[in-house]
């Protein structure tokens, strides 16, 4: 399981001072950037072949709301993977509350926007993740 920190700026909160629902799907982005570019899968080499991921579909539950100032922890786990997808699970906590949870796919596709198959290295980390786990 991949750890992420986040700490809530006053720019993530909304007029009741509590974070915006849509800056959870920012903080959950920036949590899968990060896990993807620890397990060395180089996007921006995947870009020059002209190979994406993209979010494909989000289910999400807001659980408790977070505050400016909270310090979060966003966990990413992958729940499944397939030659051109991606399923992760994504929560984000407060000391250990759950906040927010969500189940996102992430699909590869060519820069024509057609699915593609994911590049062999990174699948192999990918793959490496699933057997961690189990």
């Amino acid at each position: 399981m991949h750890r992420f920190p986040i700490r809530v700026y006053y720019e993530d909160t909304d007029l009741a001072g509590i974070v915006y629902y849509a800056n959870y799907l920012k903080f959950i982005e920036r949590a899968r950037s990060e896990w993807l570019r620890e397990l060395g899968v180089d996007q921006v080499a995947m870009k020059a072949a002209g190979l994406f991921f993209a979010v494909r579909r989000v289910e999400a539950d807001y659980l408790s709301p977070a505050r400016f100032d909270d310090q979060l922890e966003v966990e990413t786990l992958l729940h499944a993977l397939s030659p051109a997808r991606v399923v992760l699970d994504q929560h984000v906590a407060r000391a250990g509350k759950a906040l927010f949870s969500a189940r996102v796919t992430v699909v590869c596709i060519s820069g024509t926007g057609r699915p593609a198959r994911i590049p062999a290295d990174a699948a192999q980390v990918l793959r490496a993740q699933g057997l961690a786990r189990n």
